[in-house]
C-alpha cells in the first residue's frame, strides 16, 4: 500500500561537479505492474446508451486496408460513453476546457461509496450526507484530494439505453444520484478534486423535473470537474486504489470521451 503514494520520485545528485538525475520512474512503473489494474470505461459504439438529448454516435468506414489503410470518421457528442465534464460545461464564467485541468489531478487516490444495494431495491435512491458519514465510519475519513465515485452498479445495465433511462408508464426516467448536501460534503467538508457515477447525470432523475441539474451546476460552478458513466466500480475497493484519468487535448472542449483505470492496491 505505502508503495502506492511514492509516486514520480525523481532524485538529484552531484557527481564531480556536474549534476545528474537518477531517474525512479522505471522502478516505480515496474511495481506498479505488479497491481490489479482494472478498466472504468466503457466501450461505446453507435449503439450504446447516451444522454437521451443526444443523437446516436455515427461511425463511419473512410479508407479500407484495400485502399493502403483503415480509418473510420466518429460523429458524437464530447458527452458520450464514459465521459469527462470540465467546469465550462455548465458554468461560461469557469472558463474551464479538458484541457485546462492540472494533469496532476488525473491521478488521484480513488474512494468508492457502495450503494448498490440500496439502489438494487430502489431506483431512485439518493446519496445523502449520513451515507458518506457511515461509509467514513466504517473507512476512514476521505481523504483531501481524493475523486469519489459512487457505485450504484448502474453501469451492469450497459449496452442498454431502455435500462439506463428506466422510464416509468409516465416516461419518466428513474436512476439514482447525488445528493446536493452529499456533493457540498465532499468538496467544502473533504476538499475531493472530483467525482464520478455509473449513471448519465450527478441529479437522480426524479429530482429534476423540480430542481433540474443543480447537483452538476455546483460541481462544475465550482470548478471541479467529474466523470459520468463509468464502469466496473464493483471490482476495486472502498479504499487503497488509485485512479487515473486521460483525455485527448481537443482544442475548447467542453467535454469528451476519457478512458479511466484504476490500480488496485491487491497484487496480481
Amino acid at each position: 500500500m505505502q508503495r502506492l503514494w511514492g509516486f514520480f520520485i525523481v532524485v538529484c545528485r552531484k557527481n564531480n561537479g556536474e549534476w545528474s538525475m537518477t531517474n525512479k520512474l522505471n522502478n516505480i512503473l515496474s511495481e506498479l505492474k505488479e497491481f490489479q489494474w482494472v478498466d472504468l470505461t466503457h466501450t461505446f459504439g453507435p449503439d450504446s446508451p447516451h444522454f437521451p438529448a443526444f443523437a446516436a454516435a455515427k461511425f463511419e468506414t473512410l479508407f479500407t486496408h484495400d485502399d493502403g489503410f483503415f480509418v473510420k470518421q466518429y460523429t458524437f457528442p464530447g458527452q458520450y460513453g464514459t465521459h469527462i465534464d470540465p467546469p465550462v460545461h455548465f458554468e461560461k464564467n469557469q472558463n474551464v476546457y479538458d484541457s485546462d485541468i492540472d494533469l496532476k489531478d488525473f491521478l488521484l487516490p480513488l474512494v468508492v461509496i457502495d450503494k448498490s444495494s440500496e439502489v438494487a431495491s430502489n431506483a431512485d435512491y439518493i446519496l445523502t450526507v449520513e451515507d458518506i458519514k457511515q461509509w467514513e465510519k466504517e473507512h476512514g475519513t476521505i481523504p483531501p484530494k481524493a475523486f469519489v465515485a459512487l457505485r450504484t452498479d448502474w453501469s451492469k445495465r450497459w449496452p442498454s439505453q431502455e435500462q439506463f433511462e428506466n422510464k416509468d408508464d409516465n416516461l419518466q426516467n428513474h436512476y439514482p444520484g447525488w445528493s446536493l448536501e452529499a456533493l457540498k460534503y465532499i468538496y467544502e467538508e473533504r476538499q475531493a478534486i472530483a467525482n464520478g457515477h455509473e449513471t448519465f447525470d450527478t441529479d437522480p432523475a426524479i429530482l429534476q423535473p423540480e430542481k433540474g441539474f443543480e447537483g452538476e451546476y455546483y460541481v462544475l460552478s465550482s470548478g471541479h470537474y467529474q466523470i459520468e458513466l463509468l464502469a466496473n466500480l464493483d471490482q476495486v475497493p472502498a479504499t487503497g486504489a488509485l485512479i487515473s484519468i486521460s483525455v485527448p487535448k481537443v482544442e475548447k472542449s467542453p467535454g469528451f470521451p476519457a478512458r479511466v483505470f484504476a490500480i488496485d492496491p491487491e497484487e496480481v
